[in-house]
Formats: structure tokens, sequence, C-alpha cells
């Protein structure tokens, strides 16, 4: 791996940064997503009795409890029971959308990042046979075995930068996949609690 890594030249440092860079967000997103849900199910299951016996009040000391997103969104819901349902789900529409927003932090970045890398790849390319045709008419016709090689390390750059986008642009896939699951669940489960409130 080292010896691919100097072969490819200088460009092959940025494409190694773009790997590491898209695995890190990856994670990262992954985790902030399990921690933006969890306890969604179990805080519903405990409001839902609440509210259809219109113990308001109580409701709300539970979400403020649990405190997470959806905890949140029920909470604005909260502050308006009795008024018209209509009402009460534009103010749940407009905190919903605050919430979900933090949701889509850093996917542009990793989608920036499966763009670039398969770019410095080629680069890398360019670059690379530029100097192998530059050996070339410096020394004359040379051997195939001279050439070929320069070609093959001048590859490598390619190779590195599409062995880095194609499973970063899957993992942005999954996460934007992701990210619209999550905003439907907390959608849905924001209107429910609406219905339980409306008048």
């Amino acid at each position: 791996m080292l010896e691919l890594l100097l072969k490819g030249g200088v460009l092959m440092y940025p494409i190694l940064f773009c790997s590491v860079l898209a695995l890190a967000i990856f994670l990262e997103r992954v985790w902030f997503y399990a921690r933006f849900v969890r306890g969604n199910r179990g805080l519903l299951d405990d409001l839902e009795p609440l509210l259809a016996g219109q113990r308001f009040d109580e409701a709300a000391i539970v979400c403020q409890r649990v405190g997470n997103p959806l905890a949140r969104v029920c909470i604005a819901a909260l502050r308006l029971a009795g008024r018209p349902r209509i009402q009460i789900k534009a103010v749940v529409e407009e905190t919903g959308g605050r919430e979900v927003a933090p949701l889509e932090r850093y996917l542009g970045l990793l989608g920036t990042t499966a763009t670039i890398s398969p770019l410095l790849g080629l680069l890398g390319t360019v670059l690379g046979m530029i100097r192998a045709f530059n050996v070339l008419a410096v020394q004359g016709t040379g051997t195939p075995a001279t050439l070929g090689g320069g070609i093959s390390e001048a590859l490598i750059t390619t190779a590195a930068g599409l062995s880095v986008a194609i499973p970063t642009l899957l993992l942005h896939k999954y996460l934007t996949s992701r990210v619209d699951r999550i905003a439907l669940d907390l959608e849905e489960k924001a209107l429910r609690v609406v219905d339980l409130i409306g008048e």
C-alpha cells in the first residue's frame, strides 16, 4: 500500500485525505442519526395516554425529560393545546424543519469528496503521462518496458481516485436516504401528536 502511495506521486496524498475524510463523515453521521432517533418510539408510547386524557402538563414534563428532537417538536405542539389543528400543525412543521436541518450537515462535503477524488486521480494520471512522454522525448524511442512502466505508474492515481469515489458515493446515497426516512418518521410521529391535541 505504501509502495503504491509513493509510486502514485504527490496527488496520492489528497486522495488519501479524501478517503479519511469520507470515512470520518460517515461514522459521525451514523452516530448522530442513532442519537437523533433514540427514544422516539418510547416517547410516543408514553405521550399517547397522557394526551388522550388531556394531561398536557404531564406530557410536557415527559418531553422535557427526554429532550430529543421529537420531544422538542411535541413541546411546541403542547404549548398550543386546544387551539385549531391547522394552527398547531403549522407550528409543528416549522419546528420540525428546524430540528431536521442538522441531519444534512456534512452531506454536501461528502458528495464533494466523491466528486473530487476521481478528478484528482485523473489529474495525477495526466501529469504522469506528461512525465512519461517527456522521458520518451529526451531518450528517443526507448523500450516498451520503459514507456509501459511510466504509464502504469501514472494510472495508479486514477485507480486510487476511483477506489475512493465509488464507496464514498454509495455512502452518500445511503446517508441521504437515511435522512429522508428519519425526517418522514419524525413527521408521522409529530402529526400523531397534533391529531391528539388539536381541536
